[in-house]
């Protein structure tokens, strides 16, 4: 009988090992495969001049997300002759020499698949006012077609 309890012992502890390694080997290849895993992103920017004055415009700008939905997002463009934003409505609006980036409100993060979020703004120029030709959302360059997101510039944390 002691033999038999010493039996059923070790193979109860094996057993336990044997389902622990199952599950530690299946934890890492889920966190391989998520790690891995890329979203697709793609988008459409519309860019156009509404109005225009001597030394002013007004801009509508609407974005087209082809990819997976965007909860948050940024988009980014530089004006080719030296323009200013002075006013913004439906986004925040910072900008560093002739690069602008344009950051969601509260109410409108969330752009679906083949959803669209539009902003507007006044700005200034001098000179020409030529529209931007090439536009950025959450750092994808925005092709009107759909492809992969770039991978993270860190990894993700295992």
């Amino acid at each position: 009988m002691t033999r038999l309890r010493g039996t059923l012992r070790r193979t109860r502890w094996r057993l336990g090992l044997a389902a622990t390694g199952a599950a530690l080997l299946a934890a890492g290849l889920g966190l391989t495969v998520a790690g891995s895993a890329q979203a697709a992103a793609g988008c459409k920017v519309t860019y156009a001049t509404s109005s225009q004055w001597p030394g002013g415009f007004g801009a509508n700008v609407t974005i087209n997300n082809l990819g997976d939905p965007v909860n948050g997002w940024n988009l980014v463009w530089t004006f080719p002759s030296g323009q200013r934003v002075t006013q913004v409505w439906n986004a925040t609006v910072t900008s560093s020499g002739d690069q602008v980036t344009a950051r969601n409100v509260s109410y409108n993060a969330r752009i679906p698949t083949n959803g669209s979020v539009s902003f507007g703004f006044n700005g200034s120029w001098s000179g020409a006012n030529t529209a931007p030709t090439t536009f950025a959302l959450n750092g994808v360059t925005c092709t009107g077609s759909v492809g992969e997101t770039p991978p993270p510039t860190t990894p993700p944390p295992t």
